[in-house]
């Protein structure tokens, strides 16, 4: 097939990114295609840093040869020549495989000047982060690839138009190019009849956290959140009432019992201020505290936000502190309010997504649990 029809084939089974933006992946890879230079690149984004998942790691350690045929098949139809796989270090046995699966790839001419003996030549290297949650976003990682700080970069240039080393650059999660030798070998018309919407395919759901039946589960796109976590996953570990679900990693919002009949879609997600992200689902029971929970995810964002943008570096930092005054029932009110001018301020504000979605829990969890927002009454005896 023609690069261009290879293109066409992955836009017309309607993958999105597996990663968490759902971005379609056809028309990052046409753009990559239409758009001259010398070099371009494949690279890899394996740095899967949420909580509660751990789909990524399965399919390195699993079946390494599948990722590594997808991106073959994306250089072929973009141009690239060259791939790198950006692994998190905390996966020492997925680094491993990889490392070993390139090497027997390379020695089999699946990789190499002459891709099993046609014009395309491929490429790729295994390459370890240092344990930095920002550099999953495509644009700290390409700077931590160059050797740089893992500093998100500035939009645009799109990463591509110019991406790695000022190339054109696809990026895409592991499971959105595992899922290319799948539609490539069944057709984009097979892919595409599994899903709901705009939310084609299937997706690996990831379910942790206090339940009782945690794993990994792939289905097709269109399940209630109910069905996962009821059916599949079996409610609680400690048999208590499912108090909150938070979908999407720590950046992803918490959803009640009274959100349960939202569809797995990305869109419908999106319509109630959530987030699928990549799929993992951590699971709480009746005893969470939903004001500590949203406390936690400003004090990850501070701890992990790269500092390049104000909103995010400051934001979160004062989003710590007001919390910690809502909690000692210091002018609950008037904090409230200013937590939740300050998330708005970095959901819109914020350079990327870290500093972006954080806001996500913080709001659901005050709108869908305020009660754990008010002051205790041994507070407010004390006043």
């Amino acid at each position: 097939m023609a690069p261009a029809e290879i293109v066409a084939q992955v836009t017309d089974s309607g993958l999105r990114g597996r990663g968490g933006a759902g971005f379609p992946t056809g028309i990052k890879w046409k753009t990559v295609l239409d758009t001259a230079g010398d070099r371009k690149y494949i690279v890899c984004n394996a740095d899967e840093g949420d909580s509660g998942t751990f789909a990524d790691r399965m399919i390195m350690e699993g079946d390494p040869f599948v990722l590594i045929e997808g991106m073959v098949i994306a250089g072929i139809a973009t141009g690239a020549r060259k791939g790198f796989v950006y692994l998190r270090s905390e996966y020492p046995h997925a680094i491993a495989t990889m490392t070993e699966a390139v090497e027997i790839a390379r020695k089999a001419g699946i990789l190499g000047v002459s891709v099993l003996g046609s014009a395309h030549a491929f490429d790729m290297e295994i390459r370890t982060g240092a344990g930095a949650y920002v550099c999953g976003e495509e644009t700290a990682l390409l700077n931590s690839l160059e050797g740089k700080r893992g500093i998100v970069r500035a939009k645009p240039p799109l990463p591509a138009h110019k991406g790695l080393f000022n190339c054109p650059t696809v990026i895409n999660n592991v499971i959105s190019l595992a899922s290319v030798p799948v539609i490539m070998d069944r057709g984009a018309a097979f892919y595409k009849d599994f899903g709901m919407g705009r939310s084609r395919g299937t997706i690996p759901i990831q379910i942790a956290g206090n339940v009782k039946h945690g794993g990994l589960y792939e289905t097709a796109f269109g399940l209630t959140l109910g069905e996962i976590i009821d059916t599949i996953g079996g409610g609680t570990a400690t048999g208590r009432p499912v108090k909150a679900v938070q979908v999407g990693g720590p950046l992803g919002a918490y959803f009640p019992r009274a959100l349960f009949d939202t569809p797995f879609d990305y869109e419908a997600f999106a319509a109630k201020d959530g987030l699928i992200g990549h799929a993992g689902i951590v699971v709480f029971d009746d005893t969470a505290d939903m004001l500590k929970q949203a406390r936690f995810a400003m004090e990850f964002c501070a701890i992990e936000s790269c500092g390049k943008c104000t909103p995010c570096r400051i934001g979160s930092t004062r989003g710590v502190e007001t919390a910690d005054k809502i909690a000692m029932g210091i002018e609950p009110e008037k904090n409230k309010a200013l937590l939740t001018d300050l998330c708005n301020t970095m959901k819109f504000g914020s350079l990327c997504a870290l500093g972006g979605f954080t806001p996500y829990p913080v709001m659901s969890a005050m709108n869908h649990f305020p009660d754990d927002f008010r002051p205790t009454p041994l507070v407010e005896a004390a006043e």
